[in-house]
């Protein structure tokens, strides 16, 4: 189990800074935004007009909460956005109902009940919920799983009701999603007389997972078993709902000609049962997805045939198909994997919801079992993919993170259009910024493990804590400027018997050092955690010491993309290079083996980083530029003063070049 939101608080640092941001201003922004106040938001954008990946500096439309308005009769007109908007709204509530957890507010509970009256109100009288087929096809209800998002949906709406009645006891969404679920339940499972399908996004199976925990209802962790073993069995559901719709498609303009399904079995990792798979293949997003859900379902049924399965395809992802800065998705083209070590920089996809969705991933095995690999991987994406999908403002988004861009390239060349050397105010496919916002919001959750008398330390935050144990209650403190520095300090608050468990991340595990109450100690270290099992008086301190010196970090050479290449990593911060510091031309740049990394704190730049400087080379270019293949060139280097910054906080300073990987020069 984890430590409750309102049992942590983290008071200070970058994860501070950040849950500030997102608090004060981030949900409020995107509050407006939903309501189609925000300045930014501009209403003559036709949702036929835009790629998924598109945006620009002045945003989209939401029209989120018009759609309920709308489908509960408070008002006429047609539902605009994307068929998947209501998760937009869902995941909104849900991070406020985190916000609320550690930080109550009655304006801000007042605005989240008005909003569940509405939500009521949108409802149909079987327990239905979904403004899109409310307003647009109240005919064809649960006839396009393959395409339509309603389970998706709804499964975004359960997480939202679940967290409300958690943060403030009231039951009123709940209620209304239990009536959606029990819906659901009557349309779906083995029965004759049921439909055998699944959804086409998921998303509904790690939602019913937590229904079940919330209400003690068994039905709903049965359903949520149901779709994960149901999913890739012949003949697959959705050839013959295809069929049965006459090959109608809702997203033929995005995937012509037959929309989601002309993507094929793995886009949707219908292609075999999960316990026949041994990669991640298909849409990222839904891939974190599915083996979120999964773990749940293992853990709560003790399954371990099915948690065999779930740790085959985190291997394989983080061996083989996972960028330097914990992105995951090789690809535009249906926002998929691809194949073992394709990982292209300039064609990334590395959607920002999913590094997000590996974080849920991540958490769940860390909850299965305790291995600091999971958490190595969690604090990957959390600190590089996941930070770098908002500006440091609050106010602008990345769908898609790069690991090198071109700005004259990503507006020439429309190959690389996904790829924006500005994050946009908002998008027509909004999923990524309150998906960002509820986890920053629960990050809390996200810190600590508990089993038993056991302490396990996933993230070095600073924070106050109070963490039950099986037969006690503790209270700790941990001081620290992580991930700036390598010095975390533990106060403990209580006394008596109990462990306390370390993470020591692999790229320290060969230089650490633990004291005690200002003595060196020697401990065991199992599966990447160090253990500390004493008899603890109050008062007592515990000192982790990591290894806090800029690392250069190199691609396996079967990643073709990066041969030859090197990134640099301090702590679990990916750098790069930016043109504001470092002029045009950045794939001209050549890093010396030999040459030093220096760390300079920066209070006064990018909100407070350590930049890291060096000495390289750039390749001048060719004084003749009529000629552009030749033999006899002598090639020259100049000498160039390099300054790295973490990679969560480019963007942030206009439009120029950027990299991960520059060449390096024996």
């Amino acid at each position: 189990m984890h430590a409750a939101i309102n049992d942590v608080k983290i008071t200070s640092g970058l994860l501070g800074r950040v849950s500030k941001l997102v608090k004060e201003q981030v949900l409020p922004y995107q509050w407006d935004i939903l309501n189609d106040v925000a300045k930014d938001a501009v209403p003559d954008h036709s949702i036929e007009n835009f790629s998924v990946a598109e945006g620009n500096d002045e945003g989209y439309p939401s029209h989120c909460i018009a759609n309920f308005k709308i489908a509960a009769g408070r008002e006429k007109g047609d539902f605009y956005g994307m068929v998947f908007q209501d998760s937009d709204l869902a995941k909104w509530l849900e991070a406020v109902a985190y916000r609320l957890m550690s930080d109550p507010d009655e304006e801000l509970e007042k605005i989240v009940d008005d909003t569940v009256d509405l939500i009521g109100e949108a409802q149909q009288e079987d327990g239905y919920l979904n403004t899109y087929f409310t307003i647009k096809e109240p005919e064809n209800r649960f006839t396009n799983l393959c395409e339509c998002h309603e389970l998706y949906c709804a499964g975004h709406m359960m997480e939202a009701a679940v967290a409300y009645y958690r943060a403030t006891g009231k039951d009123k969404l709940l209620k209304i999603m239990c009536r959606m679920a029990d819906l659901i339940d009557q349309n779906f499972g083995p029965e004759e007389n049921k439909r055998h399908g699944y959804p086409g996004h998921e998303e509904i199976e790690l939602a019913l997972v937590k229904m079940y925990e919330a209400t003690n209802e068994e039905r709903y962790l049965k359903l949520a078993k149901y779709f994960i073993d149901e999913r890739g069995k012949k003949p697959y559901y959705f050839d013959i709902e295809f069929e049965k719709r006459n090959h109608a498609s809702h997203f033929s303009y995005l995937y012509p000609p037959y929309g989601m399904y002309s993507n094929g079995p793995k886009y949707e990792q219908y292609h075999l049962p999960i316990r026949e798979q041994k990669s991640f293949e298909g849409h990222a997003v839904r891939c974190m997805y599915m083996a979120s859900g999964a773990v749940d379902v293992a853990r709560l049924t003790k399954d371990e045939g099915l948690m065999d399965t779930c740790r085959t395809l985190y291997q394989n992802m983080v061996q083989r198909r996972m960028y330097v800065t914990g992105g995951i998705g090789s690809t535009p083209k249906a926002e998929m994997f691809t194949s073992d070590y394709d990982l292209p920089n300039d064609m990334v996809y590395g959607e920002t919801c999913a590094s997000v969705g590996m974080m849920f991933f991540t958490k769940r095995l860390l909850e299965a079992e305790q291995k600091g690999d999971y958490a190595d991987t969690m604090e990957r994406a959390l600190y590089n993919t996941c930070l770098a999908g908002m500006s440091l403002d609050g106010k602008s988004f990345f769908y898609v993170n790069p690991l090198e861009v071109d700005p004259i390239i990503s507006k020439e060349n429309p190959d690389r259009a996904h790829v924006l050397p500005v994050r946009p105010a908002w998008f027509g496919c909004a999923c990524c910024p309150p998906n960002l916002s509820r986890m920053i919001t629960s990050l809390a959750e996200y810190i600590y493990t508990i089993k038993e008398n056991q302490i396990y330390v996933n993230l070095y935050v600073p924070d106050q804590a109070i963490i039950h144990l099986e037969n006690k209650t503790i209270e700790l403190e941990t001081v620290t400027d992580y991930p700036y520095e390598g010095l975390i300090k533990f106060n403990l608050k209580t006394a008596g018997e109990y462990e306390i468990c370390l993470r020591i991340p692999a790229w320290s595990s060969n230089k650490w050092s633990i004291m005690v109450n200002g003595e060196k100690v020697q401990t065991e270290v199992k599966d990447g955690f160090a253990h500390l099992k004493r008899a603890w008086n109050t008062g007592d301190t515990i000192l982790l010491e990591l290894d806090f010196e800029p690392k250069r970090v190199y691609a396996n050479p079967k990643v073709s993309k990066d041969v030859g290449k090197v990134a640099i990593q301090c702590g679990p911060l990916v750098y790069c290079l930016e043109e504001v510091d470092n002029g045009k031309g950045l794939q001209r740049i050549y890093l010396p083996k030999d040459s030093e990394l220096q760390l300079e704190r920066r209070t006064d730049k990018l909100l407070g980083i350590n930049e890291i400087h060096t000495k390289g080379y750039r390749l001048k270019e060719l004084e003749d530029e009529t000629v552009l293949y030749a033999s006899d060139t002598n090639w020259e280097y100049e000498p160039v003063d390099l300054t790295y910054i973490p990679y969560y906080a480019w963007a942030n300073r206009g439009e120029n070049e950027m990299t991960v990987w520059v060449h390096e020069k024996a």
